[in-house]
């Protein structure tokens, strides 16, 4: 590994560190400016002063501000997020892991989903420009981008599990891949047809190359000069672009959770935020930063390896 490359990935991973830092401070100041008392709002009005002190006591609204900004660093640095007042052998890790993986979960799926989708859709809009496949493989990407899909959602649970009852509804308990089929399709929509758009571009733009031409000028059959030279540069601005919407399908889980009753980060961020759970809220806004700045990451790297340029300019393009 050569000193650029070094410096380079030690220039990114302490921006890394420094957003995630601050993401951490918004937050705290966030939740914290938020009108209103948390206490009575989670124990009511008419709940005891000593009940209503304890409570204070715990999630440290006693403390003046400075020092419950310490105390949640503290926490950070550490790793536990804060524990519960119920329980304070719980910490918010603990139950941000517990709920995590259903979420990593769907977003992979729609991930490959989305991909399954867009790269064939992009390619074939691409080899055949200004046609009418190309017009429907436009407009179908335009309708996908256009739907959002805290609308999608409900259409497709009164499709399918209302009215054909071909895969299960909404807290019905059911598991497995029939459960992940409709949220799944939901949540890779809007990717998918980002994705199809992009890669039609880079596909048109590829074909235009002179080293294109050449190949076909050899006498190299189509099919080769399709997948063997075109689409594999023309796909490495959609991966870039693919590491950056990874973090995206995190955020936007929550919504698609929260639809289809599934169990998860967004859930959980939602009942934390409903039952004004400082620490809680916190932890899920963090997590879900931190694979968003990770996700950045891994993509700088990656380009950082790939171009050198980028590593001499400090990764300005």
């Amino acid at each position: 590994m050569n000193d650029s490359l070094l410096q380079f990935l030690v220039r990114r991973a302490l921006s890394s560190v420094g957003v995630v830092f601050g993401v951490a401070t918004l937050v705290f100041v966030t939740v914290r400016a938020v009108p209103g008392d948390p206490v009575e709002s989670i124990l009511g009005e008419q709940a005891l002063d000593v009940d209503k002190a304890g409570l204070r006591e715990c999630l440290r609204l006693d403390e003046p501000l400075w020092r419950q900004y310490l105390l949640f660093l503290r926490d950070l640095v550490d790793g536990t997020l804060g524990r519960f007042c119920d329980d304070p052998s719980r910490t918010v890790r603990a139950e941000i892991v517990w709920n995590l993986w259903p979420t990593i979960e769907l977003a992979l799926w729609s991930l490959l989903l989305a991909l399954l989708i867009a790269v064939p859709l992009g390619v074939l809009a691409a080899l055949r420009h200004r046609t009418w496949i190309d017009v429907a493989a436009l407009l179908v990407a335009m309708l996908g981008v256009s739907i959002p899909n805290f609308w999608l959602g409900p259409m497709l649970l009164i499709l399918f599990s209302i009215t054909i009852t071909a895969l299960p509804a909404p807290g019905a308990g059911a598991l497995g891949f029939s459960a992940l089929v409709l949220p799944v399709l939901t949540l890779s929509t809007a990717l998918a047809a980002k994705l199809a758009r992009m890669t039609r571009a880079s596909m048109l733009d590829v074909l235009g190359q002179p080293y294109i031409q050449a190949a076909r000028a050899r006498g190299l059959r189509e099919r080769v000069v399709v997948f063997r030279h075109a689409l594999r540069n023309a796909l490495t601005p959609v991966l870039s672009v693919l590491g950056l919407q990874l973090g995206s399908l995190l955020a936007g889980a929550i919504i698609v959770e929260k639809v289809f009753a599934r169990p998860g980060l967004g859930t959980l961020l939602l009942s934390a935020i409903e039952m004004r759970n400082f620490a809680l809220v916190q932890g899920c806004v963090i997590v879900i930063a931190a694979f968003y700045v990770l996700a950045n990451l891994l993509t700088d790297i990656a380009y950082g390896i790939a171009d050198p340029r980028l590593r001499q300019s400090g990764g300005d393009p």
